[in-house]
């Protein structure tokens, strides 16, 4: 006789016990793409607001890399930071997730993270800002441009030579403005995205669009990233946001194309003394690598801020903020965790986000499946051992 052991089921926890609705603890903590939560160490909080408030006070270029071990909150702090300055108007913010094998694969990925749809938007507000700057109509905006387009109002025979002749002279660069204007065209919007993401298309096609260069090689991907700042910056923009994560994964290059990648982060910050903000985050090891060997590059760099285990404090901070989003009315730290259990938590993570937050979850569950008013040291035992 065979006996299955294996019970699944769909039925919600009960968390009332613990005066709680839910579980808000993640099992398997990695970051959302817009955390609800954030309490990282005021340090590094207050470096992140002043590399952004630098930029967006001034419009002078400011850079920052944020180091810590696997598991302290980096990717959390570039999400947290990228939600907070994403909700402006007036700033284009891209996340990479990692640099991948070179600069082109990072341009790739800010655009991608930005999307077609923002880009397009993007040609269509340009093409307001020609029609404002040359006619005698006055489009605010991307929607009212498109509208005046589709009512005939506005002719794209006429107005796009102009725009495309504009933009090459704020840009520099004759083929990003043919690409970002052919955006607008139906049958031709996708090709023009392909090759603004660097994706790659057939000359056919490029020659459909009178593009002549391909967008395949760093040195390019610089002038396009470049080229999308000026842009921008044209239509009133502060300037762009760039979030890189994972930045340590440069050491699994070659040498010749980590260097590669390095060097073209420092043209691209040479190149963009106004309007540009990078976000770094690096394993120190790889940073202090970084450090030593391209000076070049590191120097660009204005600031580095690290990421510390946390402290008994720090984790108070980061388990009352979860507990607050698992239930509308008021609930105390010291009602839901009993003295003293929190410190275990932190000896068990050594001071690890994500395996605080992953302890502090499945304990939860623990108490809750054996009908505990609260989590003690015992039940949190039950879940380290």
């Amino acid at each position: 006789m065979t006996t299955n052991n294996f019970i699944i089921t769909d039925e919600q926890r009960d968390y009332s016990l613990l005066g709680l609705e839910v579980n808000p603890f993640p099992y398997s903590p990695v970051p959302s793409d817009n955390p609800q939560v954030y309490c990282g160490q005021s340090h590094v909080a207050s470096a992140v607001s002043d590399t952004v408030s630098t930029v967006l006070s001034t419009g002078k270029s400011k850079h920052l890399v944020i180091t810590g071990k696997y598991g302290n909150g980096k990717s959390h702090t570039l999400k947290y930071a990228r939600s907070l300055v994403r909700d402006r108007d007036d700033v284009l913010v891209g996340y990479v997730a990692q640099p991948g094998e070179g600069f082109l694969d990072i341009y790739h990925e800010f655009m991608y993270d930005i999307g077609f749809d923002r880009v397009q938007e993007l040609a269509y507000e340009f093409l307001a800002h020609v029609t404002r700057e040359r006619t005698d109509a006055n489009p605010m905006g991307a929607h009212m441009m498109q509208s005046l387009i589709d009512d005939g109002e506005v002719l794209l025979s006429e107005i796009v030579p102009q725009a495309v002749q504009m933009l090459s002279d704020v840009t520099k660069f004759a083929d990003y403005a043919r690409a970002i204007i052919h955006m607008v065209y139906e049958d031709t919007n996708l090709y023009a995205w392909q090759w603004l993401t660097a994706e790659g298309i057939r000359y056919e096609q490029r020659k459909e669009m009178e593009i002549h260069s391909a967008l395949d090689d760093d040195t390019m991907g610089v002038r396009a990233f470049t080229a999308l700042k000026n842009m921008i910056l044209e239509l009133g923009y502060t300037g762009a946001f760039v979030f890189v994560d994972e930045f340590e994964s440069v050491a699994r290059l070659s040498p010749k194309n980590e260097q590669a990648t390095l060097n073209s982060l420092r043209h691209l910050m040479d190149q963009n003394s106004s309007g540009l903000s990078m976000m770094f985050g690096c394993a120190p090891e790889v940073w202090q690598d970084v450090m030593s060997e391209y000076h070049a590059f590191s120097e660009r760099i204005g600031r580095e801020v690290s990421l510390r285990p946390m402290t008994e404090e720090n984790l108070e901070e980061l388990v009352d903020a979860y507990l607050d989003l698992a239930t509308d009315k008021s609930v105390e730290l010291s009602d839901v965790f009993e003295n003293d259990s929190l410190q275990l938590i932190l000896q068990s993570s050594q001071g690890n986000v994500r395996q605080a937050l992953s302890i502090c979850s499945y304990t939860l569950d623990n108490a809750a499946k054996h009908g505990r008013s609260c989590v003690d040291e015992e039940v949190i035992r039950e879940v380290v051992s």
